[in-house]
């Protein structure tokens, strides 16, 4: 039941910020596609560079919603809107910055920080967090790095809007089974054909 949570937050609840590093030091137990542990994790919780970012968000998703064909969710919407006010953005960061040399080294490199921050939101959701994953802000990746002092040679990834679950009822998403969405063998192939 880790879905995407962007309404159903206590927005005036803060988080206790031991807490946060506990779910931290679970979510550094995720494998790593490198012998290295280059994931770092930025907590932000006071309200100026919140609101900023939550500035420079509301921003892209604007620049998104004009090049869809179809409307955003309202929760798109909501979160958006309500950014500032949630109570701790984590940034889910990595030390280096991505080969273009090779698709193996991407892979290799997102995945010794993907796992982690997914193990994040496992770890924030069983403690009765709610977090969304989103990477809008990467639309202004340098202005963030900016405002947070975050070196050149880092590269952020996925930031967590997290907080405290307020009156959310989590139930498994409705998705397509996996015979329609898994291949065996060969591409196109079922596990009957």
């Amino acid at each position: 039941t880790t879905r995407s949570v962007r309404r159903r937050l206590d927005f005036d609840r803060p988080i206790d910020p031991a807490l946060i590093e506990a779910c931290i030091d679970i979510a550094t137990q995720a494998p790593t596609g490198l012998p290295a542990e280059a994931w770092r994790f930025l907590i932000v919780t006071e309200p100026e560079p919140k609101a900023r970012i939550a500035e420079l968000y509301r921003n892209a998703l604007e620049k998104l919603s004009e090049g869809r064909d179809r409307e955003l969710k309202p929760a798109q919407k909501a979160l958006a809107e309500r950014l500032h006010e949630v109570p701790a953005l984590i940034l889910a960061c990595s030390l280096g910055r991505p080969s273009s040399e090779s698709v193996a080294r991407q892979v290799a490199f997102y995945g010794s920080i993907l796992p982690a921050a997914w193990s994040l939101m496992l770890a924030l959701r069983a403690r009765d967090m709610g977090a969304t994953w989103t990477t809008l802000h990467l639309v202004h990746e340098q202005e963030v790095a900016s405002l947070l002092g975050i070196p050149s040679d880092v590269t952020q990834t996925v930031m967590l809007p997290v907080g405290h679950l307020k009156a959310a009822v989590l139930r498994p998403a409705a998705r397509r089974p996996a015979a329609e969405v898994a291949y065996w063998n060969h591409w196109g192939s079922t596990r009957e054909g």
